[in-house]
């Protein structure tokens, strides 16, 4: 079987589905969830990045080692992340039987490290924990 490879600046993205439930309770079958225009769902695999220029490399010193013209700027999206992004950015895959969103990294939106199997996402500072940061001088 063959690797599947995302190229660029894409991301692979295994979409949510099923039923989504808002916060008065209401649960939203999929087929009204998925009509907005931000999805989300989990990283699965991402490219290798941005295209840039190497700046060690140059074809006049012949006698170096041969180098590669060009390195990659790598992406923010990891696997494993939750992402949220723009609907009309992805374009559907169906690979092995399984489908996937693959998405531009400049239409994610907002990324969620972690999970809900006990990984620790990232906590944000109380806001009553600021006022210890805060001298009052200025």
């Amino acid at each position: 079987m063959a690797e599947l490879i995302v190229v660029g600046d894409r991301v692979l993205i295994e979409p949510r589905t099923g039923e989504d439930k808002t916060d008065t309770g209401l649960v939203l079958p999929a087929s009204v969830s998925q009509k907005g225009d931000v999805h989300s769902g989990r990283v699965v695999k991402t490219g290798p990045g941005y295209l840039t220029q190497n700046p060690e490399y140059s074809e006049s010193e012949t006698w170096k080692e041969s180098e590669t013209p060009v390195r990659y700027l790598p992406l923010q999206a990891e696997p494993g992340d939750l992402a949220f992004f723009m609907s009309n950015e992805a374009v559907d895959l169906r690979y092995e039987e399984q489908s996937y969103m693959i998405v531009p990294h400049k239409a994610l939106l907002a990324l969620v490290r972690g999970d809900e199997a006990g990984e620790d996402a990232p906590s944000a500072t109380p806001i009553d924990d600021l006022e210890d940061l805060w001298d009052g001088d200025e």
